[in-house]
């Protein structure tokens, strides 16, 4: 081949890519990037979320009429909030609140331990059992609180004495008291023990029985920290449920919370105020319960999607 071919091949530039991108023009002869490919992803398009007057109506309605309300508690005489603050931790009153709180606590122990007892009851074999613990729960119930105590109140009627002892002696108010909310309160419980009990999966109890785990270790062990997810949320709602509910027992003159500022409106006739240390108070024992069940409820919901 003659030398001049040579020269020409190596001097002449080789033909452009067509695929190739030009450094001046990235987007190429055939027109603009593709919307799919990498370019487009860096690019995230604005979400306008579409305006909702309506729940901001309502939102301002709502808080427009919480404003007046406080402003009339607040401004109304006839409250008498000097008064409330007089008599809000006068002895009377703190005895009345630290039964109340007692009376709640035994409650509280005393049918929860029964109402296991009863749970055990009703998911046990025999049939026996099974049906005195459906019974009592059916039972209970069925009865308002009301009349229980009132029940036992006049227990002295069916029973004049009991081991040769008068039963008036023996049942005094808070003794008819605790009895008749624990008995009521166990009713409830037992349901709750089920229920979280129920709730844990079959197969733990079977993987816990091949491990060579004992009866009672498996429910202690296994059975009771998962339940507790479950009976742990009912169980402060009673605990708060129960905490109101003693104020029902001043129909029986069991010097309560309700009944010690009873006794101070009956003598002084500020009927309002008084009943306002009452509801105070109930509401601030009950906030402080409440904080305590959110973290007991995380506690045992640990490792579930719960504990957020």
């Amino acid at each position: 081949m003659p030398s001049g071919t040579f020269a020409k091949a190596a001097t002449t530039p080789p033909p452009e890519d067509p695929a190739s991108p030009d450094p001046a023009n990235p987007a190429g002869p055939t027109g603009p990037a593709d919307p799919d490919g990498p370019e487009a992803a860096s690019v995230t398009p604005r979400i306008v979320p579409r305006p909702r007057a309506g729940q901001w109506t309502a939102a301002a309605l709502v808080l427009a009429l919480l404003a007046l309300a406080a402003h009339s508690v607040a401004r109304n005489e006839a409250f008498q909030w000097d008064v409330v603050g007089e008599y809000f931790t006068t002895a009377a009153v703190l005895r009345g609140l630290g039964l109340t709180l007692w009376l709640t606590a035994a409650v509280m122990v005393l049918g929860f331990a029964l109402g296991t007892l009863l749970a055990v009851g009703r998911l046990s074999a025999n049939p026996v059992l099974r049906a005195v613990s459906w019974g009592y729960v059916w039972f209970f119930r069925s009865m308002p609180i009301l009349v229980q105590l009132l029940f036992w109140f006049n227990i002295g009627a069916l029973y004049p004495q009991v081991f040769g002892v008068k039963t008036v002696d023996l049942l005094g108010p808070v003794t008819i008291a605790v009895i008749g909310l624990t008995l009521h309160e166990a009713a409830y419980a037992a349901e709750v023990v089920r229920g979280g009990i129920l709730s844990v999966d079959r197969g733990q109890t079977e993987a816990a029985r091949s491990l060579g785990l004992g009866r009672w270790r498996r429910g202690w062990r296994v059975v009771l920290p998962q339940a507790m997810r479950s009976i742990v949320p009912p169980a402060g709602n009673m605990l708060i449920g129960t905490l109101k509910g003693t104020s029902i027992v001043s129909v029986i003159a069991v010097q309560d919370l309700l009944y010690s500022v009873q006794l101070v409106y009956h003598r002084t006739y500020q009927v309002i105020p008084l009943l306002l240390v009452a509801t105070l108070w109930y509401v601030v024992v009950t906030s402080v319960l409440g904080v305590g069940q959110y973290y007991v409820e995380r506690y045992y919901a640990r490792g579930s999607e719960r504990a957020r």
